[in-house]
C-alpha cells in the first residue's frame, strides 16, 4: 500500500459522520486500518473518555470536531455563541487528549491528528468566534505535541479550508455561483481540494512514514493559506 499504509493500525475517528469523517474513514479502511467511528457529540463533558473507553487500544486517534461556523459581526457576537462554539471545538481536545495518551505514552507508541482549519491561519471577515476556536487548537497541537515528542507519541494539525466536505461546503453552496467565482478569485488551485486529497494527507500523518513531525501544523487549503 506504499506510504500510507495503515495495516494493523487501529484509528478513532470521532465526529465521524460530519466534516471529513466519511471520507477519513472509508479512506482509512481503504489503506489497511481498522477505523472504530464514533458519531457521538463530544459536548458533554464525559463523552470524550467515553468515546476513548469503548473505541479499547488504538495506535491513532483523530480528533475530527466541527460545527457549522457562525457568521457574527465581532460588535455582535455574545457569550452564548462564543461557548457554544469553544464547547463544540475546543473543549473536547483536552479531554480526549487525557484519555487517549496515558496508555500511548506507556507503550511509547501513537498517533493524534487534530482536524483544523486555516481560518485560524488567515484572516476572514465575520468568522470572529470560529477563527479563535480553531486557533485554540492548534496552539494547543503545538504546545501538547513538543510535551509527548520524547515519548515517541506524534500530534501534528491539519488546518483546511476549501475542502470538500459536507459540513462546510455542502452540493448547495458549491452550484452557487457566487461561490464558484470566490472559489476561482481566491484558492489558487482553482477548484475545491477533493475529500481523498485530504484524507490520503491525514491518512499519511497517521502512517509510520511521519514519525518525525512534532506539533506541527499543515495547511490544507488549495494554496488558500499556506503558513
Amino acid at each position: 500500500m506504499g506510504i500510507c499504509d495503515l495495516s494493523g493500525k487501529r484509528i478513532l475517528v470521532t465526529q465521524a459522520s460530519d466534516f471529513m469523517g466519511p471520507a477519513f474513514c472509508r479512506v482509512f479502511t481503504e489503506l489497511g486500518g481498522e477505523v472504530v467511528a464514533d458519531e457521538r457529540s463530544l459536548v458533554a463533558p464525559d463523552a470524550a473518555a467515553l468515546a476513548v473507553r469503548e473505541a479499547g487500544t488504538m495506535d491513532v486517534l483523530v480528533a475530527n470536531l466541527a460545527i457549522p461556523a457562525p457568521a457574527t459581526p465581532a460588535t455582535d457576537v455574545g457569550d452564548d455563541e462564543w461557548r457554544n462554539v469553544f464547547a463544540h471545538l475546543v473543549d473536547p481536545l483536552p479531554r480526549l487528549i487525557r484519555a487517549a495518551l496515558p496508555a500511548m505514552i506507556e507503550r511509547r507508541s501513537g498517533k493524534i491528528l487534530v482536524i483544523g482549519s486555516a481560518a485560524a491561519l488567515r484572516g476572514m471577515k465575520r468568522t470572529s468566534t470560529y477563527s479563535a476556536a480553531r486557533g485554540a487548537q492548534l496552539a494547543y497541537v503545538q504546545a501538547v505535541g513538543v510535551e509527548v515528542a520524547p515519548h515517541n507519541v506524534q500530534i501534528n494539525a491539519i488546518a483546511q479550508n476549501f475542502v470538500d466536505n459536507p459540513t462546510y461546503f455542502p452540493q448547495e453552496i458549491q452550484e452557487n455561483p457566487r461561490f464558484q467565482e470566490r472559489l476561482k478569485r481566491e484558492v489558487p488551485l482553482g477548484r475545491l481540494v477533493s475529500p481523498r486529497e485530504d484524507a490520503m494527507m491525514a491518512a499519511y500523518l497517521c502512517s509510520d512514514a511521519a514519525d518525525c513531525f512534532v506539533g506541527q501544523v499543515f495547511p490544507v487549503s488549495g494554496g488558500w493559506a499556506t503558513r
